[in-house]
């Protein structure tokens, strides 16, 4: 479009989650993923084509495999379910073609690097002292440092039910959408380290602190994880590591929930080319780190930086822990032992993904904030600029003690959506006199409950391209971004391929 652009960022790696260990895309209707976003997909897709692409495994022993249905589809084909490097690859490549420069390992001097004068940001500074200028700002991190530092409002954490009417909002005891609560199993857990007395104290990783009305609102924050990508192939397999300060009786939570019969280990190992995996959460007791993270979205780097290797040694730990202790069941132990990291994945951090899967932290509040009603369609979205289809999903964000004694999680949503919603361009605009040059495409103005469909990885490319739209056309016409005619943003985004509205019903 004509514009200059700097890409500045923290990070040594492009692609944060899609090149961090989440192959295995939360795509929800891939009709409705269009533009760049679509583009990214299909240069997967052209990778996978290639002979050489396949080291470890036969194209047709992989096959189609992906989501429930085909990984490769239709007309420009596309593939959803990918390696960590291949993803990384096709973002550098993406780079170097538009000749983009990147500047990594820069970090923004959140307490006096951000430069106003009015309601403008005319300047932002590292802490490297770099400094750079820009007639828009965009703040693409899954933090939303920039709009933090601005002055622009934000909210962390749940709203209560009364705040916009959401039947999913605040605390959520009693609800069980997904298999990963206490009642799966076939009898209850005491949460004590002598099952029923309280006085003998509470298990590791269970809170004392009560979780709240039902209802309510909260700063806690849905539980984080790395998203591992292992491999079953001798040769490319590395042995789980034995973590500094190792204490296998960190999970004797875990060692009941196996007494009590669960088997659902490598219910969420999902295939990706070559063997390889995309782990996720599953069970009571996972790789989500519960309660490990509120502090995150508002602390300091270096409380980050603790915050981050506190979960690293907390999933370490857990896969070693399974991988070797005689507690955990033989058939789940040996069967583990034929995984570990893969020797070709994050070969510059000890095989480990860089990327923390920060699955939400702040949110903007700005003059129009997405909620469940725009979701399921009974408020209207007058201005789209894409769409977005997955359900409605929020990992636990507590571990609890009920009245009786026993173990629960809270917080974990999965709420099916009844059809693919537009969302508006309100979500990208911080208040006009807060900032009239900044877009903030990741830490949108959303609901808790909203952003729990929102915050998939092809959304935020959408929502990407189109904040950096908008932003070539405000400084093409000179205007606030909030001033920008919608009909311009339309047309263009439209003639660059993104989906605004579902495709017409065929006959």
């Amino acid at each position: 479009m004509g514009c200059t652009v700097a890409l500045v960022g923290p990070g040594r790696h492009l692609g944060g989650m899609s090149s961090g260990g989440l192959g295995w895309t939360d795509t929800g209707n891939k009709a409705v993923i269009g533009g760049l976003a679509r583009e990214f997909y299909h240069r997967i897709w052209l990778h996978y084509q290639q002979p050489q692409a396949w080291r470890w495994q036969r194209r047709d022993e992989y096959g189609n495999r992906g989501q429930g249905t085909p990984a490769m589809d239709g007309e420009r084909r596309t593939m959803w379910v990918f390696e960590p490097h291949v993803a990384e690859a096709v973002f550098e490549d993406l780079i170097r073609e538009h000749q983009i420069p990147v500047f990594r390992n820069e970090w923004l001097d959140r307490r006096h690097g951000v430069s106003k004068e009015g309601n403008r940001i005319v300047r932002i500074r590292m802490l490297s002292g770099r400094t750079f200028e820009a007639r828009i700002f965009l703040d693409a991190t899954y933090e939303g440092d920039l709009m933090a530092a601005a002055g622009v409002d934000y909210v962390v954490g749940r709203e209560g039910r009364d705040m916009y009417g959401e039947t999913w909002a605040g605390v959520q005891t009693g609800v069980f959408h997904h298999r990963h609560h206490f009642n799966v199993l076939r009898r209850p857990i005491s949460a004590y380290r002598v099952p029923g007395d309280p006085d003998s104290g509470l298990l590791p990783h269970v809170s004392r602190e009560p979780p709240g009305p039902k209802g309510s609102g909260d700063r806690r924050v849905q539980a984080y994880c790395y998203r591992l990508c292992l491999t079953d192939v001798p040769e490319n397999r590395l042995p789980f590591p034995r973590p500094a300060h190792y204490d296998p009786d960190e999970f004797l939570l875990l060692v009941r929930i196996f007494a009590a019969g669960w088997r659902e280990t490598f219910r969420k190992f999902d295939p990706l080319p070559n063997r390889k995996t995309d782990v996720n959460n599953h069970g009571p007791m996972s790789t989500d780190h519960i309660g490990a993270n509120y502090e995150y979205p508002e602390a300091s780097y270096t409380r980050r930086e603790a915050i981050v290797r506190e979960h690293e040694r907390y999933q370490k730990s857990l896969f070693y822990f399974l991988a070797h202790d005689p507690r955990v069941p033989e058939e789940v132990r040996s069967q583990m032992q034929r995984w570990g990291p893969a020797r070709d994945e994050f070969t510059d951090n000890g095989h480990w993904p860089h990327q923390l899967y920060i699955r939400e932290a702040r949110r903007m509040r700005g003059p129009f904030v997405l909620t469940e009603h725009h979701l399921t369609g009974r408020a209207t979205t007058p201005r789209p600029v894409g769409m977005g289809s997955y359900s409605i999903d929020s990992h636990n964000v507590q571990r609890h003690v009920t009245p009786e004694g026993w173990v629960q999680n809270e917080g974990d949503l999965g709420v099916p959506l009844p059809a693919p919603y537009p969302i508006d361009y309100g979500v990208l605009l911080p208040p006009r006199d807060q900032a009239a040059n900044l877009l903030v495409p990741v830490c949108v103005s959303a609901s808790h409950v909203a952003y729990g469909s929102v915050r998939m990885e092809p959304v935020f490319m959408i929502l990407g391209q189109s904040a950096a739209t908008a932003a070539a056309l405000a400084v093409e016409a000179g205007c606030a971004v909030q001033d920008l005619p919608y009909e311009s943003l339309r047309r263009r985004l439209l003639a660059d391929g993104q989906v605004l509205e579902p495709a017409p019903a065929r006959p």
